[in-house]
């Protein structure tokens, strides 16, 4: 079934994650493709020939602060849909550039235009201030425009539709084992009808929540001397993880890690680390195996955490804590290694595996633990040969 779509579409972004999504625009969207534009600041019309052959726009250009206005106001009008993959494109600004002018919007991620100053503390350093930033602009709107769905990719995004089934099956299998007696079978049935996932997590008494992520894949070209390879963007990598550790903050915690921040405004369902997420490893599980993954900040961390939170007045008597525990291939592991050795300047040479990958899968799910039945996991196991034939 596809999509009928009559408006424009501007894709910001020719990365990795927009060439994998635009075989999926051609094969979903039923729109005149002509009216379908990718932009992005170089010039890779040689990677998207089938979007270019279906009869879509290639743009070179960079969005700036300075020239977001005029370079949207080119492309987009009311009805329209604009989909951000770029990076270091300030969320508030082409959010609120998008609600102005009755432009639907989709993105992966909360960006700023310069995450890389020196001068700024931990705690502001967080995806935590970019959400309050949202939630100030939002409060302050005076009428509703087009919808703006923010960080929904696969994680953050798919990962929170995994949470709700994985606490829909925990709970079922819990009800049909005979786990919940009484007026907690009761309360357990009622959340399950009412898609209560909030009390559904705390009557099931899930205390953690990894996001979990092991990607096996390897390629036939080793990594080079002064060479980072990666399977997703090399720059939106380093960027989040050399920023501090950031984790969703569970209610049943009874200290905090050393060197942690809390935040003392708004929701205050995060803390950060005083280090950085590459640097901060946790012990998780994928079906694959026990694997060790580096708390490397997203945003699902605290989505979920304040999604889940049970709030009486005014307190929260629940909240799970929730993180990230990635580990990447070992060719990213090595260039991260690498990385270190060069005080985090990045390498003068980068690369995305595409066709040189020859075996291997990435395991991407989410992993609940603490509840009546231990741990469950509920994800994808994609490999390299399914995925090409996909």
């Amino acid at each position: 079934m596809k999509i009928p779509f009559g408006g424009r579409v501007l894709v910001l972004g020719c990365g990795s994650v927009s060439r994998c999504l635009q075989p999926l625009l051609l094969r979903h969207f039923e729109m005149d493709f002509s009216k379908l534009t990718i932009m992005d600041f170089e010039d890779l019309r040689h990677a998207i020939p089938n979007t270019l052959a279906a009869g879509a726009t290639y743009v070179q250009k960079q969005i700036t602060q300075e020239n977001l206005a005029q370079v949207l106001g080119e492309h987009l009008s009311a009805g329209d849909l604009l989909i951000d993959l770029a990076w270091n494109i300030a969320a508030p600004d082409i959010i609120g550039w998008c609600h102005d002018h009755h432009v639907l919007y989709i993105n992966t991620s909360v960006e700023l235009w310069d995450p890389y100053a020196d001068d700024i503390p931990p705690a502001d350093r967080t995806l935590y201030v970019r959400h309050m930033a949202l939630r100030r602009m939002t409060s302050a709107w005076s009428e509703p425009g087009a919808t703006a769905v923010v960080e929904h990719g696969a994680n953050p995004g798919l990962v929170s539709h995994w949470t709700k089934i994985a606490l829909e099956d925990i709970t079922k299998k819990i009800l049909r084992d005979g786990h919940a007696k009484g007026i907690r079978r009761n309360n357990l049935e009622d959340a399950l009808a009412n898609e209560d996932f909030a009390l559904l997590a705390m009557l099931t008494e899930t205390k953690v929540i990894h996001i979990s992520e092991r990607d096996t894949q390897v390629s036939n070209i080793p990594k080079a001397v002064d060479e980072f390879v990666n399977t997703w963007s090399i720059e939106g990598f380093r960027e989040e993880g050399i920023a501090p550790a950031e984790m969703g903050w569970g209610t049943h915690e009874r200290r905090l890690p050393i060197g942690a921040q809390k935040h003392l405004y708004g929701p205050g369902n995060q803390i950060c680390l005083s280090q950085m997420g590459i640097n901060t490893w946790v012990r998780s599980w994928v079906p694959g195996g026990e694997i060790l993954g580096m708390v490397v900040r997203h945003g699902e961390a605290f989505t979920i955490s304040d999604h889940l939170t049970v709030w009486e007045d005014e307190v929260p008597v629940y909240r799970p804590t929730v993180h990230y525990a990635y580990l990447p291939t070992d060719a990213a592991i090595a260039s991260l290694h690498e990385l270190k050795m060069r005080n985090y300047e990045l390498q003068p040479k980068l690369r995305i595996l595409y066709d040189e990958i020859t075996e291997g899968k990435d395991e991407l799910g989410v992993l609940l633990l603490g509840h009546d039945l231990n741990g469950w996991w509920v994800g994808s196991q994609l490999d390299i040969h399914e995925t090409r034939q996909l």
